[in-house]
């Protein structure tokens, strides 16, 4: 590949940076090669800090993937070999990535020379205690990327940058796309079908989302629906580490789907039970990858033969509706499922207005999971997965004076306040004696 003229930048850069870009433009390959030419330079320890396992791996992939292609001698093996967590270099450099979580403690007690907080804007705030005394026996740098995420946080405040601690770097999506020179790695083909995708999204998306998202920047009219503290302080539950998960016939069981769309997204499965009308308990979060629609209706009845589910929600929009026709044709669970959007409730004299009935349904959604977190009537999982799901999902009023809800991970978020909306079922439980 050859790098942009911003990422070259990033490269020959000393000290600490800070990259606030649009979605896609290469942050993480860049840095992930800045730190692998660091670790070849001379010793060093790198420590990279991500909200999930999943995103934890990516980045030491990037860093291997580099040493492995230019540098394979100097990989140690062995007992020492290369794992998805760690990477050690027979000169004693070090690069190691921790999946923080809700808190951050994981962080604590290591040292670093160089500290990588990945989607730095996206971590939650307890990690900035625990993690920046990592660098201060070592007089140590902090290179910190990510998308904006609002003017808040501790990326909000590093950018502003009044010390002049940071050279700031700016790039959008767009230019990007367009400025990136036409080479092997990146054709002609590659850089209209990316214009073409961006300019779909400026048309669809909220400006401000698509000026956040893309642009790379802070947008002062956008705010987090679901504060750190109120997620923080509802995730309480662990897991039934138990195998098969013991399961009560006489409790109530209530399952949120939000059905992913190919090319790689989750479709995740929500449990719910619900011990009395004011106290719900999150019983387990499943996300999973399908290309076939047939896969998902197959892990819907498979976890229905196990906990019976009351209700099942589902999202009858997108990939949902061939889902949901197909379920309805199913004798065991076809009294029981229910698209979440035929609960809509109109706002207007007009029943043919749709577009906003479906709207304020979602708003009705998203504010009664709110609404029972804050009263504490609802326990989640202490799962690091669905805290930056909840966390990533914002706000906007309109120029209309309408609430805006959307984020960039919300499919956990989208099948929790879907199984959260057990609380407003009334039906019976009938049975023949």
């Amino acid at each position: 590949m050859k790098y942009d003229k911003w990422q070259q930048e990033v490269l020959d850069a000393e000290g600490n940076i800070l990259l606030a870009t649009g979605r896609q433009v290469g942050k993480t390959t860049i840095l992930a090669h800045k730190a692998a030419r660091r670790m070849i330079k001379k010793k060093t320890r790198i420590l990279i800090a991500s909200l999930t396992e999943d995103q934890a791996e990516l980045i030491i992939q990037k860093i291997h993937d580099y040493l492995f292609k230019f540098h394979k001698n100097s990989i140690k093996s062995g007992k020492d070999r290369p794992t998805k967590h760690i990477i050690r270099l027979k000169n004693g450099s070090i690069a190691q990535s921790r999946a923080v979580g809700n808190t951050g403690n994981s962080i604590r007690g290591f040292t670093a020379d160089v500290f990588i907080p990945d989607e730095a804007s996206r971590l939650p705030n307890d990690l900035w205690p625990a993690a920046m005394p990592t660098l201060l026996t070592t007089a140590g740098e902090i290179w910190m990327a990510s998308t904006p995420f609002g003017r808040t946080g501790y990326f909000w405040e590093c950018f502003q940058n009044k010390s002049g601690r940071f050279k700031i770097f700016r790039i959008s999506s767009e230019e990007a796309m367009t400025n990136r020179e036409i080479c092997e790695s990146w054709t002609q083909k590659q850089r209209d079908e990316a214009l073409r995708f961006l300019a779909e999204e400026k048309r669809d998306k909220p400006k401000v989302q698509y000026q956040q998202e893309y642009g790379g920047e802070f947008i002062e009219d956008l705010m987090q629906f679901f504060p750190d503290e109120l997620i923080q302080k509802v995730q309480t539950r662990h897991r039934d580490k138990t195998s098969p998960p013991v399961i009560f016939n006489d409790k109530k069981y209530y399952l949120g789907v939000d059905v992913g769309g190919r090319g790689g997204d989750e479709t995740t499965f929500e449990i719910i039970e619900k011990q009395s009308q004011n106290k719900l308990i999150q019983v387990e979060n499943l996300n999973l990858k399908y290309e076939m629609t047939t896969m998902t209706e197959r892990q819907i009845i498979n976890l229905d033969n196990q906990y019976h589910f009351r209700r099942i929600y589902i999202d009858d929009g997108g990939m949902g509706v061939g889902v949901f026709d197909h379920l309805l044709e199913n004798p065991q669970i076809k009294r029981r499922i229910e698209a979440i959007n035929n609960s809509r409730r109109n706002i207007t004299p007009n029943t043919a207005d749709k577009i906003r009935a479906t709207t304020l349904m979602k708003n009705d959604l998203y504010d009664n999971l709110l609404c029972l977190m804050e009263r504490g009537e609802i326990e989640l999982l202490d799962d690091p997965e669905i805290f930056q799901s909840l966390k990533s999902i914002q706000f906007e009023i309109t120029d209309d004076k309408n609430l805006k809800i959307f984020g960039n991970y919300t499919h956990i978020a989208e099948g929790l306040i879907r199984a959260a909306w057990c609380v407003k079922d009334k039906s019976l439980n009938p049975f023949i004696l």
